[in-house]
Order: C-alpha cells, then structure tokens, then sequence
C-alpha cells in the first residue's frame, strides 16, 4: 500500500477519478473511463468506506486505484489494505514512516481478503 501526504493528494487531481461519498451504493454507480476512486473516513469511527473498498473489487471487480482519505489513522492501514485500497492519505501530522511500520507488524492472514480471497489453508505449501 502507497502512503501519500495531503499534499501530495490535493496535488494528484485526475479527470478519471471519482470522489465516492461514504453513503452512496458504488454498485449503482458507472465505472466506465474511472481509473481512480477516492472513498472517504469522515471520522476514524467510520468504516463504510471499508465495505465500499470491499464491494469495489470482490463484487464489481474495479482494477483501479482506490485511495482512503479522511481521518486515516496509521492503526487502520492493515484492514484498509485488506479491504483493497492501493493508497492511503494521511492525516496531517501523522508520521508515514510510523505508518509503514504498521505492515510489518504481520507476516500473514488466515482469512481471505480483498485482494487473496483465498483463506491461508486452501494455499498449496
């Protein structure tokens, strides 16, 4: 997962991407030319973009970049991988260095995912 500075994501503004507000269904919405879709954490307790993330790749099978934005925590950055989004936008103040410590912290996952959906034991060893 890319972690990006506001900076940097105020300054990648792109005619191909999509700001998906948190309540909107994307399974109603029409992906053709999108190559980007920033989905929104209004606050850290907030997790319907996680279900959006998760609808995005598995159910509609978006192959682009989805970026969280918002009040993005370094603590939520493993699920936010998880659920497929590429890139993350931290909150000002917030350390990236502290934030990509975060993906070392597990080697590995039983479950399945967004991105594996396959669950750990059904993997050939």
């Amino acid at each position: 997962m890319k972690i990006i500075s506001a900076q940097e994501h105020h300054a990648a503004v792109s005619p191909t991407a999509l700001l998906l507000a948190n309540d909107l269904d994307p399974c109603a919405l029409d992906l053709t030319g999108v190559t980007r879709i920033d989905l929104v954490f209004p606050k850290f307790t907030d997790g319907r973009a996680y279900s959006q993330a998760f609808l995005l790749r598995r159910r509609l099978g978006f192959a682009g970049e989805l970026r969280a934005t918002g009040d993005v925590l370094i603590d939520q950055l493993v699920q936010m991988q998880r659920t497929g989004f590429d890139v993350a936008v931290l909150k000002e103040g917030v350390d990236a260095s502290a934030a990509q410590r975060q993906f070392e912290r597990f080697a590995g996952f039983y479950q399945g995912s967004a991105v594996e959906a396959s669950p750990q034991f059904a993997k050939a060893t």
